[in-house]
């Protein structure tokens, strides 16, 4: 188990090597310099620049400036200590956030949403190798019939997994696909079902009917589906994906959020200013392109991998 954490935190450790790296460069030459009123703009525009947002950034840097105005020669050390702390802080603070509960002998039904590009299909992939890893009979549902690919992509991943799915020809309708999956997993004995959804963000009224047909429809089959809907965001798009989020919950109740490429840029301060912003608990996050590579998230290992 302490070597399965360990590498876990490796992962995460590795994916953020970017941000890691931009941070300390940026953090070591801000230590060199003695503090003074124009340092608390400087440590702004550092964290900034991470991707922590204007909010964030500002709080780190205000409880900095009073940590040194009481101990001007306050170590290096100390002070990414403060930054540490506050992070946890945030990340620990309770969301508001409820998530459904499935009734014994049913399902657990997750709707899987977000924006074309995000690496939602993949993540659904990874997401069924997850759960059947935890000993659980998945089944996915390849709700994203506006893109034929998704199909076809999915199509794939379930047979390299080993898990079940249900699909219908590109066009029809999603609502009708994911009536025909709850019903099929029922039936099957599943424990937890994936629908996949179209990422049409750019005509939102048709995005909102069409999740929303889809709720509608799965109610009919399990009373209270689905039990969580998750939000796919790609982590290199920064402060877009905030916007993103804040759309999709207006749309249809965000349960948790999935940051995907990670390791592709030096915006991983992302997660600090999405979460204290938006208060949505981050469920899991991808660290690489394997389909092992998603992982819980863990607000530990993530400060710990941020602030090194």
């Amino acid at each position: 188990m302490f070597g399965f954490l360990k590498a876990s935190f490796q992962k995460v450790k590795n994916a953020l090597s970017k941000t890691r790296s931009f941070l300390g460069l940026q953090l070591r030459n801000f230590f060199k310099n003695p503090w003074n009123e124009e340092s608390l703009h400087q440590l702004e525009q550092i964290l900034y620049e991470a991707d922590l947002g204007t909010a964030c950034s500002t709080t780190f840097a205000e409880k900095i400036e009073k940590l040194l105005k009481r101990e001007p020669s306050t170590p290096p050390e100390k002070i990414l200590e403060t930054i540490r702390a506050y992070s946890m802080e945030i990340l620990n603070t309770p969301s508001k956030i409820t998530s459904g509960v499935n009734k014994e002998g049913e399902p657990l039904v997750i709707l899987i949403v977000g924006v074309n590009g995000s690496g939602k299909t993949t993540t659904i992939a990874k997401l069924s190798r997850h759960f059947s890893e935890e000993g659980k009979k998945v089944l996915v549902a390849a709700g994203d019939t506006f893109r034929a690919a998704a199909i076809d992509q999915l199509s794939l991943w379930a047979e390299k997994l080993n898990i079940d799915i249900v699909k219908s020809k590109p066009g029809s309708d999603p609502s009708a696909v994911a009536f025909d999956a709850l019903t099929a997993a029922k039936a099957r004995g599943c424990d937890v079902v994936l629908i996949d959804t179209a990422g049409r963000l750019q005509n939102k009224t048709d995005l909102m009917q069409e999740l929303a047909k889809i709720r509608k429809v799965a109610t009919k089959v399990i009373p209270d589906a689905p039990h969580e809907t998750f939000l796919v965001l790609d982590a290199t798009t920064g402060q877009n994906a905030i916007d993103q989020a804040e759309t999709f919950h207006k749309f249809t109740p965000l349960t948790g959020l999935i940051l995907t490429k990670l390791d592709g840029s030096a915006k991983g301060g992302i997660i600090l200013s999405i979460y204290q912003k938006l208060g949505i608990p981050i469920r899991f996050i991808g660290v690489g392109e394997g389909a092992e590579d998603l992982l819980p998230f863990d607000p530990e290992s993530y400060v710990l991998a941020l602030f090194d």
